[in-house]
């Protein structure tokens, strides 16, 4: 596939253009390379043949490819059955924003992401005790960029002041009064979508309903969707607002990898075609674990090593862990692309992914993510199948 790998290194390393921040302000020192695409002009929009299906994976069998559009080489996909579109790959926020990216890291990464097609960009209240928002912020700021040209995000449950009612709830009371604040720390009169970060066992779903759909109603949010539900409560918010007339969710955000595929392949796939539920699926790294970097320990500089995610160093040096990533490693030598790029076009290939959800502690890690979508593309049957096996688990 030469032609695949040569659009991947000109995302990885190569120039990029200008276009898509042609309106934009930007800090003068913000690396962005030159003005040569790798395919496509920035500003048109094109019909995306459908891709064939991969008949040896079962992975690729999930059903039908959606409809995707392309705009400046990033394909975009429909979220759920709302009109909205977001690009395949969003950029999210999760432990590096607040913590490893300042302001300035932060504009330079989602530059880069935003020139490369990306539109789509994930963030949550609880996220480094609201700092994740206010990065954020600054950075829109910063950065001028149209309100029309970006998709934003933000997650309720967590809270991040101690109280009774503010910390691990979804009831009425919490919800109305954080989606202010949050706004205020991203600088935004409104965000695209807001999401229930957790079920909560203590509040009643139709209270949780019935407030998602007043901060839609009220302008403060135009779609919501949950992250981590169950199929069950999923199913049963969307009847709820259907009985009273209300916004249904039209999206869920699970993790979402090669050592994570359960949840979303058994159990919330029949959700998502029967009730037109996307996902935004998140960790399709699983954690950096894909990637190989911990495969000859963890290097100092590494997010294992971040206060408060301790748990990932022990993750990383799980058995299963590590034949997967030794295996991702393996195949990606073969296809010609790196292990990052092959696990998230792996994401990509399931149809009832709206968007995969990157994160990135530098530019580097951000060009190089985007070149998973020619791998996604291009990946034969047999690569898919193979990968499909090694992540199987044993039969007990």
């Amino acid at each position: 596939m030469p032609g695949a790998v040569a659009r991947r290194h000109v995302r990885q390393g190569g120039a990029l253009p200008q276009a898509a921040l042609a309106r934009s302000e930007v800090r003068s020192d913000v690396a962005l390379g030159g003005d040569g695409r790798a395919e496509g002009d920035a500003g048109t929009v094109t019909q995306l043949p459908g891709r064939d299906a991969v008949c040896g994976s079962p992975h690729d069998q999930l059903g039908a490819e959606p409809p995707l559009h392309m705009i400046a080489g990033m394909r975009y996909r429909r979220l759920g059955a709302s009109g909205l579109k977001v690009s395949e790959l969003g950029f999210g926020s999760w432990v590096t924003f607040g913590k490893q990216l300042d302001v300035g890291l932060a504009i330079d990464c989602m530059a880069v992401a935003f020139e490369g097609g990306v539109n789509f960009f994930d963030n949550a209240e609880v996220y480094a005790q609201g700092e994740s928002e206010r990065v954020m912020g600054a950075a829109l700021t910063r950065l001028g960029w149209a309100r029309e040209d970006f998709v934003v995000s933000t997650k309720f449950f967590g809270g991040i002041h101690p109280g009774v009612n503010t910390t691990e709830t979804l009831n009425r009371k919490y919800l109305r009064q954080a989606i202010g604040p949050s706004l205020e720390r991203l600088g935004l009169d409104f965000v695209d979508l807001i999401y229930c970060h957790s079920p909560d066992p203590e509040t009643p779903i139709e209270e949780t309903v019935w407030a998602m759909h007043d901060i839609v109603t009220n302008g403060q949010a135009l779609y919501w969707g949950t992250s981590n539900w169950s199929a069950e409560s999923i199913r049963e918010a969307v009847e709820l607002a259907e009985r009273h007339h209300l916004r249904k969710p039209v999206v869920e955000q699970p993790q979402y990898n090669l050592l994570h595929r359960d949840r979303v392949e058994k159990f919330l796939a029949p959700v998502c075609s029967e009730l037109g539920i996307g996902l935004t699926t998140w960790s399709p790294l699983s954690f950096g674990v894909l990637t190989g970097k911990y495969l000859h320990g963890i290097p100092d500089s590494s997010r294992a090593r971040v206060e408060g995610v301790e748990w990932l160093a022990a993750m990383a040096e799980d058995e299963a862990s590590t034949k997967m990533a030794m295996e991702v490693v393996r195949l990606s030598g073969e296809v010609g692309c790196t292990p990052a790029q092959l696990a998230i076009a792996w994401c990509l290939r399931n149809p009832h992914v709206s968007s995969v959800i990157t994160g990135a502690s530098n530019v580097a890690q951000v060009r190089e993510n985007l070149g998973a979508q020619d791998v996604a593309v291009e990946l034969g049957d047999d690569v898919l199948a193979r990968l499909d096996a090694a992540s199987a688990k044993p039969a007990s």
